[in-house]
């Protein structure tokens, strides 16, 4: 599969993910409809893929969490472009912080924007995709297969969309739609210092060795390459391979894996 002059809808892409994912798809002479909140920061970006690739960007301020966002951000890219090749829905926020502690807000806040921002774009996309018989992305998380410690509203958000993507691929089976889940291990990015803490406020720094992590780079080459292969899933570390499977075949020494694994992170939630 050639890249080449599709159309590309990328969410949350002004950093981390999304931005390197737009970054990767013009080398590869895609053009850009690149949807998120931060406008100028957007649109600069899309200025500088143009100059650099000679594709074609379009910036299009986007809340995922407000529907009729996520409808604009489809219509644009049809009026630009006529046409929708493929929908990454990567546009996402974590958290850090107990249950006991959490205000209810966070979670909802976690849900509209993981879970229901992938239905709102998914929603608008679908018709276009059907006609060009694309491919739906949707960037999730081990946490999707694996509940995690002071992460509840960020697992089950993910759980939901991992139960809406395999769901929505088995109704487009015989389509020539392509539905894609993929799982990054823990990625160096701005996700943890953005994360919400108990109170929704952003924690401002990560909990973790982002050194240590997969690079938002080496991420977004899988999950395009992932795209031109039309994989089903991607789960891309040896360590998210390994928790899955344990997940599925000895699930009560998973809870204890995971458990000691959380233990050990800065300024940590269990003990």
């Amino acid at each position: 599969m050639s890249f080449k002059d599709k159309t590309v809808i990328i969410t949350g892409a002004s950093s981390g993910i999304g931005y390197a994912c737009a970054v990767e798809l013009a080398s590869r002479g895609a053009n850009l409809v690149l949807g998120a909140r931060k406008f100028a920061a957007l649109s600069e970006f899309c200025i500088t893929l143009e100059k650099d690739y000679g594709i074609r960007a379009l910036p299009v301020q986007t809340d995922v969490t407000r529907e009729q966002d996520c409808e604009k951000l489809v219509t644009q890219a049809v009026a630009a472009f006529g046409k929708v090749d493929i929908l990454v829905n990567n546009a996402g926020l974590s958290m850090r912080a107990l249950f006991n502690d959490l205000d209810l807000s966070v979670l909802k806040n976690l849900m509209d924007v993981n879970f229901w921002g992938t239905v709102y774009c998914t929603k608008y996309a679908l018709p276009e995709i059907m006609k060009t018989g694309g491919s739906i992305v949707g960037v999730s998380s081990i946490a999707g297969y694996r509940g995690l410690p002071g992460r509840t509203g960020y697992s089950a958000s993910k759980f939901a969309m991992n139960g809406f993507m395999e769901s929505l691929r088995t109704e487009l089976l015989h389509s020539g739609v392509h539905v894609m889940v993929a799982c990054p291990g823990f990625t160096a990015s701005n996700i943890r210092s953005a994360a919400l803490s108990a109170d929704g406020s952003s924690h401002g720094e990560t909990s973790m060795d982002e050194g240590k992590m997969m690079s938002a780079e080496d991420v977004a080459t899988r999950i395009i390459d992932g795209i031109r292969d039309r994989k089903r899933t991607l789960v891309m570390t040896a360590q998210g391979k390994l928790t899955v499977w344990l997940n599925k075949l000895l699930p009560a020494l998973a809870d204890k894996l995971v458990f000691n694994h959380f233990t050990k992170e800065k300024k940590a939630l269990i003990k």
